[in-house]
C-alpha cells in the first residue's frame, strides 16, 4: 500500500475463553517509517545504536519504536537518471559514476534503474543482479524533455512497495519543462510516500535558484539530501558520498498514538540518547492518509 504511513499486519493467536480451539485474528497497525542517519561530533556515522536509544516524536508527542532496522540490513535503492538532450555531453560521466555506485551495494541490496525525458522509463526493476543494473546504465540515450516531477512521483509510488529499508537517488541537469505535476504536487507525493531521496543537480538545474529549492525540499522533507555538480571530479564523489550514507541509515517505525485522517502536516523529531554536539538527520513529517 502507498502511504508514507505504511500498513504492517502483525498476527497474534488469541484463546477465546470457554472456546475448545484457538482463534486467530489479524490486526493492522499503521506504522509510520522514520529513516535516521547519525553523525557524532566529528561527523563520524554512528552504527552502534540500539533501538532504545532513539526518540521519537510525532507532533510533541513521544512515541514507542516498535519496529527497527539497523544500518546492517538490506537496502533497496531506485536510481533516476535524467536522459534529455541537454545531458548528451555529460552522460558518459554520468554512466561512470553510476556503475561504481552499483559495484558499491551488497550481495542482498536490490537496485532499479530508470531515466527520464518527457516520460518515465524502467531500464531495470529492482534485482540483486548488480551486472543487470550496470548494462541497463550503460545503453541509456540522451533525448527529449524533461518530465522531471512527474518522474520522481511516479519513482516514489513505486519504491514504497519494497519492502525495509530504500531510498531513490535522482539525477537532473535542467528544469522540468513538461511534467503534468506542478513542483508542489511532486514534493506532496514524495513526502506522502515517505522515501529519502538524495538529489543531484547538474548543468541548468545548478544555476536555476527555483529548482534548487524544490530538490533541497525533497531531499530534505523525505531524509535525503542534496547535492550540486560544480566540477567533473564532482560526480563521482557526490555518489561515493550518497553510498556511504545509505550504509549508515535506521530504519524506525512507529505507531501514533493518535491515528489522525485529518490529512494535516505532522512534524517528526528524533533524538538520540548521549548525543554530545552530533546530528541526526531524519524526514521531517508526514501527511497521515
Amino acid at each position: 500500500m502507498k502511504s508514507i504511513v505504511r500498513f504492517i499486519c502483525i498476527s497474534g493467536i488469541l484463546l477465546h475463553a470457554g472456546a475448545q480451539s484457538d482463534r486467530v485474528f489479524r490486526v493492522e497497525a499503521r506504522l509510520v517509517e522514520v529513516y535516521a542517519t547519525v553523525l557524532d561530533h566529528h561527523g563520524h556515522y554512528r552504527d552502534d545504536l540500539p533501538a532504545d536509544a532513539f526518540h521519537v516524536f510525532d507532533d510533541g508527542q513521544p512515541q514507542i519504536v516498535k519496529y527497527f532496522e539497523t544500518t546492517s540490513q538490506p537496502f533497496h535503492c531506485a536510481i533516476l537518471l535524467d536522459t534529455t538532450g541537454s545531458m548528451a555531453n555529460a552522460l558518459p560521466a554520468l554512466k561512470n559514476a553510476v556503475v561504481t555506485f552499483i559495484d558499491q551495494f551488497g550481495a542482498a541490496d536490490s537496485i532499479a534503474v530508470y531515466n527520464f525525458d518527457e516520460r518515465l522509463q524502467v531500464q531495470q526493476d529492482f534485482t540483486l543482479d548488480k551486472a543487470a543494473a550496470k548494462r541497463a546504465t550503460l545503453r541509456l540515450r540522451a533525448a527529449g524533455k524533461t518530465a522531471l516531477f512527474d518522474a520522481v512521483a511516479e519513482v516514489s509510488r513505486d519504491i514504497s512497495d519494497q519492502a525495509g529499508k530504500k531510498a531513490i537517488v535522482v539525477f537532473t541537469d535542467g528544469d522540468d519543462n513538461t511534467s503534468v505535476l506542478t513542483a508542489q504536487a511532486a514534493v506532496d507525493r514524495a513526502r506522502k510516500n515517505g522515501v529519502p531521496l538524495f538529489t543531484i543537480a547538474e548543468g541548468e538545474a545548478v544555476k536555476s535558484a527555483q529548482l534548487r529549492k524544490i530538490l533541497t525540499e525533497l531531499s530534505s522533507s523525505t531524509g535525503g539530501a542534496a547535492f550540486e555538480v560544480k566540477s567533473a571530479k564532482d560526480m563521482q564523489e557526490i555518489f561515493e558520498h550518497i553510498s556511504a550514507d545509505m550504509r549508515h541509515v535506521y530504519l524506525l517505525g512507529y505507531q501514533p498514538h493518535a491515528i489522525s485522517s485529518d490529512g494535516k502536516w505532522h512534524k517528526i523529531d528524533v533524538t538520540v540518547e548521549g548525543l554530545a554536539d552530533g546530528r541526526i538527520r531524519a524526514k521531517e513529517g508526514y501527511f497521515p492518509k
